[in-house]
């Protein structure tokens, strides 16, 4: 009988105390401990409590609000248009890492051998550096430049492309070149089909203009001009969003082009050996992540007694931001297939495309705005 009374007083001892430790973040902490002395009061404040509790419970119960009604669609403005269908499902690419002199000629027959060979590698869509025919620097650019628009002999780095393009039988990004257009100069990338037709010409959007004091000061703008458009083109090997080095640092441009239904986006680049450590495979891993992607970069080889010296690292990284094929920085060429499929696979794994929030924000292509499409 002891045993069985001493196990009832603890018992109440322990509501006792749950209970006190219960008012202890409630209303009722505020009231006097003699308040809880008798079994009357004891069992009233136990009522209020639970009923309190009910009214907490039945305040926090809510509907969930489906994502549906996030209005995902009306996150990008226009509406974000559905991935094509690509013409190929599965190609290699090839990237080549060049040497760059201040031998204009040696450049280009140069180009052209490394591009001939990733095509005999199997490679359908090859692509080279940012200012693979020209030192990077701004005393070069006027003196290197070309009118792109003009062809021919006013442009023999172009026609060089066009040329190895219809022989090979391949699409070419062709990294990047100055261009003269009139009394500007611009950072260019052109990109040629398999019939060597001139498919798009992406002008540098966002220009390379740093000051890291004891690190590396560079002001691309003292001599170029910013590009105005971002550039999208259908080939035979998919939709490809174009960028130049310092474009890949704004992922709005990314946005865009991942919104436009790109496949791929091809950024030629030169990042340097301050921000190349440690940003380059970083950036290109974010863009690919965020859009869910292919992303793939093609720099200079790395030349110490240079004026500017490339990190290098030319980069293919597939839709789930994984690093597909990568180098060191010399001279290179990289062979890597690219996958398709593995687009929907990926936006399936993760629906992002579902899950934005257009109640909250919201991306405006602007271009596409202005042109109603």
């Amino acid at each position: 009988m002891k045993s069985a009374i001493s196990s009832t007083t603890t018992l109440l001892s322990s509501k006792n105390l749950s209970l006190k430790l219960h008012l202890n973040h409630s209303p009722f902490s505020r009231l006097p401990s003699s308040f809880f002395g008798s079994k009357s009061n004891t069992h009233f404040a136990s009522l209020l409590i639970r009923n309190n509790s009910f009214h907490n419970q039945k305040s926090q119960i809510h509907t969930p609000i489906m994502a549906t009604s996030f209005k995902p669609e009306q996150a990008r403005a226009p509406p974000a248009l559905p991935l094509p269908v690509p013409p190929v499902t599965k190609f290699k690419i090839g990237l080549c890492q060049l040497s760059v002199t201040a031998d204009k000629e040696r450049n280009i027959a140069h180009a052209r051998k490394a591009i001939e060979e990733a095509a005999a590698s199997g490679a359908k869509l090859v692509m080279l550096p940012e200012i693979w025919n020209s030192p990077y620097s701004n005393d070069s650019f006027p003196v290197y430049a070309e009118d792109i628009d003009a062809g021919g002999e006013a442009s023999p780095s172009t026609a060089m492309l066009s040329e190895v393009a219809r022989h090979m039988k391949i699409t070419i990004v062709g990294g990047s070149i100055p261009e003269r257009s009139g009394d500007r100069l611009y950072n260019t990338c052109c990109v040629f089909d398999s019939d060597g037709k001139l498919k798009a010409k992406h002008r540098k959007i966002h220009l390379f203009d740093i000051d890291i004091p004891g690190k590396i000061t560079f002001i691309e703008s003292k001599t170029l001009t910013a590009g105005e458009t971002p550039t999208i083109v259908d080939t035979e090997v998919g939709r490809i969003g174009i960028g130049i080095c310092y474009d890949i640092r704004f992922q709005e441009l990314a946005t865009i082009y991942a919104a436009r239904g790109a496949h791929l986006i091809c950024y030629p680049g030169a990042f340097n050996m301050t921000t190349g450590p440690l940003h380059w495979e970083l950036l290109q891993r974010a863009r690919a992540t965020d859009n869910q992607l292919y992303v793939a970069t093609c720099s200079p080889a790395r030349d110490v007694a240079g004026g500017y010296v490339a990190w290098g690292h030319s980069t293919l990284v597939g839709p789930f931001g994984e690093v597909l094929a990568t180098t060191e920085h010399e001279e290179d060429i990289i062979i890597a297939e690219i996958d398709y499929s593995l687009l929907e696979v990926r936006r399936a794994n993760l629906p992002l495309t579902k899950q934005r929030r257009g109640d909250l924000y919201q991306l405006v292509d602007v271009q596409r705005l202005k042109s109603g499409s």
